[in-house]
């Protein structure tokens, strides 16, 4: 396989010729400003640990889809079943995938019916302006499900009048293509986006059919505006192995995912406010075996109507931040049942400054009612110091929570029982760290600890029980985690080396059961290192390594590669994923593909 690498290489490189095209412009992390929270603010004033993938990142990666990207980041866990993202869990900092939050502009994509779907809706990469990853207890900014975590894809705005076609081939039979059309006109702006991701499968029952269809409009620009974003997924796959055990090679899956959402920003002076309305819905079709949909099958469809108002209010004490949002959820399941529940949530936070605005501490609190779990309040305080303009300490303490899904509280099969009088997870959470924002480089450190209670486990007395759910376990959760971000100038042309690591120590506590399905397996060890290069102008090579060790003892290092010729207005993409043949799994134990590649070709008509 090295040597149809060396060659597809080489081959691109002869296409270098005098064409010249110009650097992307760099993305200053200055300039950043955090949407995510009702208080906006610029990266570097935010006293939590931030992590932003810019859009020049996203270019540059060896990654084609969002899973994989995610993976670059340390401190994020993405535990892949199969490949291009068919199916994904979401973990930060040792949590679970029902504990960490996916937004899309800041619209909450959590899953009633269990955290599984979470990254149906994971956009294409072509949509996707930043990626902002909030770490540690994010509950009273977000509300529940915000438990350890919440990363927030911020779309792309506008993109000119152009339209962008391209198409991939390689390993395993995949076949990708896409148009992208970006229109940009007095008053209103549109990105309209349709691919189609398709692969015969890197082993039995793996293949899938992927489709994504994206809208985004801007209507009143020049005024109040409107925007609209509309989005459908479909996901069809051979899920060999990847739930009940290694040995179910015949399992099929359907997902549906959907989201259409009405927003605009409404500011006067000191006032700004933020409403919002919008309709997720997802389906989920499971068959134990492909061939035989009369014999063990389920069908999900939950659906989300939710209306929030967000805002701030600047005052010469400083800035207050507060919002509502009211939701209504319905599930229909041949398993679970027909469900229904209604939330709220009440937010409020206030950031006060001092000594001349180089202290900075800002209180806030969640309010929270379910119809079926009432009332809980989480509060919690961030507080930052500026040595400099470019330095800065900070920490954060706030109380978490995540309550149960129908999932665990509903489920059954042949083997397992769910439990209609689970409590709601919950935990306190510290952290505390240092960030410093160079003309060159970029650094941050942090340490967190989580002492959470009544997490839920399936256990059973005898081996011949049924498992079922509990709030059985107390977790206390400790690491720390460390990132640099290093650019420098070569032969005029800018460089990038990105390095992160994560330590995580989980001490279980005591636990008087005989049987546990979910054993604690977060990755005690994380390291990741991505090189971003340029080269005549016109050649951009990128090198990922990714190194993972996790609770259990099993340890696995990944490299992935890409290089991309842009001449005038074609880009040419060459993408490597685990060059080196390594054998590892991330979940379940469904095996990763060893060494695969995919050629792709991208114009842009303008």
């Amino acid at each position: 396989m090295k040597s149809k690498l060396l060659s597809s290489a080489f081959i691109l490189s002869t296409l270098i010729g005098t064409a010249q095209v110009e650097p992307v412009k760099m993305d200053s992390l200055d300039e950043v400003i955090i949407t995510s929270t009702r208080i906006d603010l610029p990266f570097k004033e935010n006293s939590r640990t931030i992590t932003v993938i810019t859009s020049k990142d996203i270019k540059e990666s060896p990654a084609t889809n969002l899973p994989d990207l995610l993976q670059q980041v340390a401190g994020v866990d993405v535990r892949r079943r199969g490949t291009f993202g068919s199916q994904a869990d979401l973990y930060i900092r040792g949590g679970s995938f029902d504990q960490t939050l996916l937004l899309i502009d800041g619209i909450k994509l959590e899953d009633a019916q269990t955290g599984h779907h979470s990254m149906n809706l994971a956009l294409p990469l072509e949509v996707i302006e930043r990626i902002e990853i909030i770490k540690g207890p994010a509950a009273r900014v977000f509300g529940q499900n915000a438990f350890t975590g919440a990363v927030n894809i911020v779309t792309k705005k506008s993109m000119d009048n152009r339209v962008d076609l391209g198409v991939q081939a390689g390993s395993f039979g995949q076949k990708n293509a896409s148009v992208t059309v970006g229109s940009e006109l007095s008053n209103t702006s549109h990105i309209i986006h349709y691919s189609r991701n398709t692969s015969e499968g890197y082993r039995y029952n793996t293949d899938y059919d992927n489709q994504n269809y994206f809208l985004k409009s801007s209507f009143n620009k020049n005024h109040m505006p409107i925007d609209l974003i509309a989005t459908f997924q479909e996901r069809d796959f051979g899920a060999n192995g990847f739930y009940a055990s290694p040995s179910a090679v015949n399992q099929y899956e359907e997902t549906q995912a959907s989201l259409v959402g009405l927003s605009s920003t409404y500011r006067n002076n000191s006032l700004t406010l933020k409403p919002r309305v919008y309709w997720r819905r997802n389906q989920d079709m499971y068959l134990y075996t492909r061939t035989n949909p009369e014999g063990y099958r389920n069908l999900h469809q939950t659906n989300k109507i939710a209306a929030e108002l967000h805002g701030s209010y600047n005052t010469k004490i400083g800035t207050t931040g507060f919002g509502v949002d009211l939701a209504q959820i319905y599930l229909s399941s041949n398993n679970l049942g027909k469900r229904d529940r209604f939330m709220t949530n009440f937010f409020l936070e206030h950031r006060f400054k001092f000594f001349n605005n180089k202290f900075d501490v800002t209180p806030g609190v969640a309010v929270t009612y379910f119809s079926d779990f009432k009332f809980h309040a989480f509060p919690g305080v961030d507080v930052g110091y500026s040595v400099s303009d470019q330095l800065k300490l900070y920490g954060n303490i706030g109380y978490t929570y995540r309550i149960p899904t129908y999932t665990d509280l509903y489920y059954s099969d042949p083997t397992t029982l769910g439990n209609d009088q689970l409590d709601p997870e919950e935990a306190i959470a510290e952290e505390i760290g240092i960030k410093f924002l160079g003309k060159s480089i970029n650094a941050t450190v942090a340490f967190f600890n989580r002492d959470s209670q009544k997490l839920i486990d399936y256990v059973k007395v005898n081996e011949d029980d049924l498992w079922q759910a509990e709030n059985i376990r107390d977790l206390n959760t400790k690491g720390f985690e460390a990132n640099l971000n290093y650019h420098f100038e070569l032969s005029g042309l800018t460089q990038h080396i990105d390095l992160g690591y994560t330590f995580i120590e989980d001490e279980i506590k005591d636990l008087d059961i005989d049987y546990s399905r979910y054993s604690i397996n977060s990755l005690k060890h994380q390291a990741t290192a991505t090189y971003r290069g340029h080269f005549f102008k016109i050649v951009q090579p990128s090198l990922t390594y990714k190194y993972a060790e996790r609770t259990s003892g099993q340890a696995y290092t990944v490299w992935d590669a890409s290089l991309t010729v842009s001449i005038q207005q074609l880009d040419v993409s060459l993408y490597a994923n685990n060059i080196f043949n390594e054998e590892y799994y991330e979940t379940n134990l469904v095996p990763m593909p060893k060494g695969n590649v995919l050629f792709g070709v991208t114009y842009h008509f303008k």
